[in-house]
């Protein structure tokens, strides 16, 4: 199961990284050198977004992605073999990143069981809570799967627990209200809320929304166990290429 694995990693590093792609953009081909890229660089873990029209827990940057990956006609499907492709050349853990709809059109237990069958090792679903996840949970487990679900700073004590009790391989804590890609500011605020999330969980911690520099890598060790870079990771690509991602993410740790 993923908590193994992330524990293993663990065992001999400080914090591992979790990296963020938008499947399609700014074409598959692409997509894979990015992938390939980001895990010759080192990074420990990758969530594969499929496009979505109203991705509401996404900033400008990863909106941006998802809309220019559907006007090239990108299907769940060609997301689906991708998936395939990169979880076989790829020793890593994989996860597909999307929101409920895409799962709902699909066929909740057809699309878990695609997943599984694909070798992905869980799913980050930010717009399903657990009250109403009771399809979704059901299918995973039987496939094997990890639903990770999303913490975040303005939820009280007892909504950490029974969001994390519901969570399987990690937990997915947002540093901050809001989408991604903005500012984000790494302060004694973010420490208590971690702590409080370590209160409600014995699950590995990740913590994304914002990180994006060697610094706020450092920040998060003995924090969190699991640093998320997404939005600044599409940033160096955009502005510099394939070449230049790999080299910002080693420059991370």
């Amino acid at each position: 199961m993923l908590e193994t694995t992330i524990r293993e990693q663990l065992k001999s590093k400080d914090i591992l990284l979790m990296t963020h792609i938008v499947i399609g953009y700014p074409s598959l081909e692409d997509s894979y050198q990015i992938v390939k890229a980001m895990v010759e660089a080192g990074v420990d873990l990758m969530e594969l977004q499929i496009p979505f029209s109203e991705p509401i827990a996404d900033g400008p940057v990863i909106l941006r992605a998802n809309q220019e990956a559907l006007a090239t006609g990108i299907t769940v499907e060609q997301c689906l073999d991708f998936a395939e492709r990169v979880s076989r050349e790829f020793d890593i853990p994989f996860l597909f990143m999307t929101y409920y709809n895409i799962l709902f059109k699909y066929g909740v237990a057809k699309f878990a069981a695609a997943m599984a069958e694909r070798g992905l090792k869980g799913a980050i679903v930010p717009d399903l809570p657990p009250e109403e996840a009771g399809d979704y949970l059901r299918a995973m487990a039987a496939n094997g799967l990890d639903p990770i679900f999303i913490l975040a700073p303005n939820s009280p004590d007892y909504r950490l627990k029974l969001i994390a009790e519901n969570a399987g391989g990690f937990v997915y804590c947002v540093a901050r209200k809001g989408v991604t890609g903005a500012h984000t500011e790494f302060s004694r605020d973010l420490d208590a809320y971690l702590a409080r999330c370590r209160q409600a969980t014995e699950l590995p911690l990740a913590l994304g929304f914002g990180v994006g520099s060697r610094e706020d890598v450092e920040f998060l060790k003995g924090k969190a166990d699991i640093a998320v870079v997404g939005s600044q990771a599409i940033r160096v690509f955009d502005r510099d290429g394939v070449e230049a991602v790999g080299t910002f993410l080693k420059g991370l740790r």
